[in-house]
C-alpha cells in the first residue's frame, strides 16, 4: 500500500483542513459534559433485572464442588475457548472452564439482537475454522453462527466435560504451589495453572436518565433482548412491535445492526443519537463454494495473518480481505499500534494522516447525502470527528432506514443527551417523545477486565493483592500475561502486548503463548512460571518507550469510550510496533533464550 505524497495531498485537500478541524472542536464541545463518571450504570444490585440470563431456566442451583484440577479458566467466550483448546493440545487434561453465562460464547452469547453479526469478515474472526472443520455461511457471520461456531469449539475440544456454567469466579488465592479458585457456588477448586478471560464486553451498562424508574412502558437491555414482548428471532419478525412506538437508544455498533430491523416492524421507531458513527459499506454476501474448495491447508493462518498486515498499514502483496476495513488501514494507525510508517518522519506522517483521513471522512459523509433522502436527518447522520475517534461501523441498511416514514432520528447533542424520562415518553430538549417501548443499544463496559477492576481479587505469593502491588507503579507484567509473585497466573487481554481489530486473532496469538510455556515447563519438569523482577522492569520500560502519545489525539476526539467519555485516562500500555511484530517477538523470545526468565523451580 504506497503512501502519498505530502506535498500532493495538501495541494489537493490543504484549502479544506482548517474549516474541518473547527467544525470537529465546534461538534466536540457540543458533545461533552462535566458529567462523565456517572454518564451510565452497571446494570447490576436494583438494575440487575437488566443482566439477568434469559436463556437459562432461573432457579439453578447445584452442590458445590471440591476438586483438583490442572488448569482453571476464567470465562467461556473465545478467550476462554480458545485458551481452553490451545491447552488441551498441549497435553493437560483436566481444564475446567469457569463462565457465569448458560453455555460458551461470551458477547455472543449475550447479544442475540435481530440483524447482530460481526463485523469483522467470518473467514478471519472466527477462530479454529480449520481445526473444527467449519467454513462461515457468510462472508460476515450473524450472530447465531458465530455462538453456534464457540459451541463447536467447546465439543471439538471437549471443553464441556469439565465446565462450570451459571457460575462466577470471586477469588483466586496462591496457597501452597496451586490456586485456589473460589466461586459465587461455594466451590474450591485447586488448579496448577489459571488463565484469566473474563473479557471486558460481559457488563451490561444503562444510561443514566433521570425518571428512567418512572417509565410505565417495557424496557430492555439489546444484550438481553426480549423476543417474548417483541416477537421474531435475530432474523427479523419482530410481529409484536407492529403497534408500538419504539425509541432505540444509542447509534454506536449495536444500533447500527438493530435500528434496520426495528423500523422494518415497529408501528413508529425514534432513534435517539448523541453523536452519529462512521457507516462505510458492508456488502455481505454468501461464502462462495467453489472458493471455499480451493483453500489448502494453512489458509486460515495466512489470511488473518495478510487481513492483519494491511490495516496496520503494511504493505502486501495482496489484500486478500480487500473489505471496508482494509480499504482504511491507513488511517487506523490511531485505533492499532503499527511500525508501518517509522521510516517516514513523525511529524510529516502526522500530516500525511491527517489529509488520508479527511479524504475518508469526507468520503462517509457524501455516502450519507447519497443515501438519505431528507437533508436536514442526512446533516445529523454525518460524522465530524477523526476517523480512529470511534469504532468504525459498516451497514448496507441503517442510513437507508431513515428514508422510511415510520423512523424518526432524534439527535440530542445540544441538549447534553435524554433530558429525561417519564411515564410515557422520553424527553430532549423539552420536547417529548411518547413511546410503548424504549431499547438501549448502550453497549458494555469497555476495557476493563473484573480483575483490573477488583471485582476479581487476586491473592498471591504471601498473600499479595495483585492491584495493590500495581498501585504505585502501575501494572507490572511480562509480555502482558504473567507477573512476579502470581506463579502460573496468566492474563489474556489487552494489558501490556498489542491489541487490534480481529481480537479473536490476538486471543489465539495470546492462548499459544500461554500454552506453549506451560508446555514446555511440563517437559522440563518445572514446577512454576514466574518473570522475574528484571523481566517485569524491562518489559515495562520497552512498554514506556515504546508505547504511542496518543493522548492530545485521545483529548480532540468526540466524547465517546475510545477516550472515556472524553476525559483520556493516560497513556495506553501498548506495544508501539504493533501486533505483529509483538507475535514475532513472542515466538523469538519462546524458542529461544527468553523462557528462561520465566521457569522457576524443578
Amino acid at each position: 500500500m504506497s503512501i502519498p505524497r505530502l506535498s500532493e495531498l495538501s495541494a489537493r485537500l490543504g484549502a479544506d483542513l482548517d474549516g474541518v478541524r473547527e467544525r470537529y472542536r465546534a461538534e466536540r464541545e457540543r458533545r461533552v459534559r462535566t458529567d462523565t463518571s456517572t454518564r451510565y450504570r452497571r446494570a447490576e444490585g436494583e438494575w440487575g433485572y437488566y443482566a439477568a440470563d434469559p436463556y437459562v431456566e432461573s432457579g439453578f442451583t447445584r452442590e458445590p464442588l471440591t476438586d483438583r484440577v490442572d488448569a482453571v479458566v476464567v470465562g467461556g467466550g473465545f478467550g476462554g475457548l480458545l485458551a481452553g483448546a490451545r491447552l488441551r493440545q498441549a497435553g493437560l487434561e483436566r481444564i475446567r472452564i469457569v463462565e457465569k453465562a448458560g453455555d460458551f460464547g461470551g458477547t455472543w452469547y449475550w447479544n442475540r439482537y435481530p440483524g447482530i453479526h460481526c463485523d469483522i469478515e467470518s473467514y478471519v474472526y472466527l477462530p479454529l475454522l480449520e481445526e473444527v472443520g467449519y467454513m462461515p455461511r457468510w462472508k460476515y457471520a450473524p450472530g447465531e453462527e458465530i455462538r453456534q461456531h464457540a459451541m463447536a469449539i467447546g465439543r471439538t475440544f471437549d471443553l464441556y466435560t469439565d465446565a462450570l456454567f451459571q457460575t462466577g469466579v470471586r477469588e483466586l488465592r496462591w496457597d501452597d504451589g496451586e490456586w485456589i479458585v473460589r466461586t459465587d457456588r461455594d466451590d474450591e477448586v485447586r488448579a496448577t495453572y489459571v488463565v484469566v478471560s473474563n473479557g471486558t464486553l460481559d457488563h451490561a451498562k444503562l444510561p443514566r436518565i433521570p425518571g428512567i424508574e418512572d417509565f410505565a412502558g417495557h424496557t430492555f437491555h439489546t444484550s438481553r433482548w426480549d423476543y417474548g414482548y417483541t416477537g421474531g428471532d435475530p432474523g427479523g419478525g419482530l410481529a409484536g412491535l407492529a403497534d408500538k412506538r419504539v425509541a432505540v437508544i444509542g447509534t454506536g455498533a449495536t444500533g447500527i445492526q438493530v435500528v434496520p430491523a426495528v423500523a422494518r416492524d415497529a408501528e413508529h421507531l425514534y432513534v435517539f443519537q448523541r453523536t452519529p458513527s462512521t457507516v462505510d459499506v458492508r456488502d455481505n454476501r454468501p461464502t462462495d463454494p467453489e472458493w471455499a474448495a480451493s483453500l489448502g491447508p494453512g489458509w486460515h493462518t495466512r489470511r488473518r495473518e495478510n487481513f492483519q498486515a494491511v490495516v496496520t498499514g503494511h504493505a502486501t502483496d495482496e489484500d486478500l480481505v480487500a473489505d471496508a476495513w482494509t480499504a482504511s488501514g491507513q488511517v487506523l494507525g490511531k485505533i492499532i499500534s503499527t511500525d508501518a510508517h517509522d521510516d517516514v518522519d513523525p511529524d510529516e506522517w502526522e500530516q500525511i494522516e491527517e489529509f488520508l483521513d479527511l479524504e475518508k471522512m469526507a468520503e462517509i459523509r457524501a455516502r450519507v447525502d447519497r443515501v438519505v433522502d431528507d437533508p436536514a436527518t442526512a446533516e445529523l447522520l454525518k460524522p465530524w470527528y477523526r476517523y480512529a475517534c470511534k469504532r468504525p461501523t459498516f451497514s448496507d441498511e441503517y442510513l437507508q432506514a431513515f428514508n422510511r416514514p415510520n423512523v424518526t432520528l432524534v439527535d440530542t447533542a445540544d441538549h447534553g443527551g435524554v433530558e429525561r424520562m417519564t411515564e410515557r415518553a422520553i424527553v430532549v430538549g423539552g420536547a417529548e417523545y411518547p413511546v410503548d417501548c424504549v431499547i438501549f443499544a448502550t453497549g458494555f463496559e469497555v476495557g476493563m477486565s473484573d480483575v483490573m477492576t477488583g471485582r476479581l481479587p487476586v491473592y498471591g505469593r504471601d498473600g499479595t493483592n495483585l492491584l495493590q502491588s500495581w498501585a504505585v507503579a502501575g501494572p507490572r507484567t511480562l509480555h502482558g500475561f504473567t507477573s512476579n509473585g502470581f506463579p502460573n497466573l496468566f492474563h489474556l487481554g489487552s494489558l501490556q502486548n498489542a491489541p487490534s481489530v480481529n481480537f479473536t486473532h490476538v486471543l489465539d496469538e495470546q492462548a499459544i503463548h500461554v500454552a506453549e510455556m506451560i508446555a514446555e515447563a511440563r517437559r522440563r519438569g518445572v514446577k512454576s512460571i514466574e518473570p522475574t523482577v528484571e523481566a517485569e522492569t524491562s518489559w515495562a520500560e520497552t512498554i514506556g518507550r515504546t508505547s504511542p502519545d496518543r493522548e492530545w489525539f485521545d483529548a480532540e476526539c468526540t466524547p465517546g469510550y475510545y477516550n472515556n467519555e472524553g476525559r483520556p485516562r493516560g497513556p495506553r500500555q501498548t506495544y508501539g510496533p504493533g501486533p505483529g511484530p509483538f507475535q514475532r517477538l513472542l515466538r523469538e523470545w519462546r524458542s529461544g533464550d527468553g523462557i528462561e526468565e520465566v521457569l522457576r523451580g524443578g
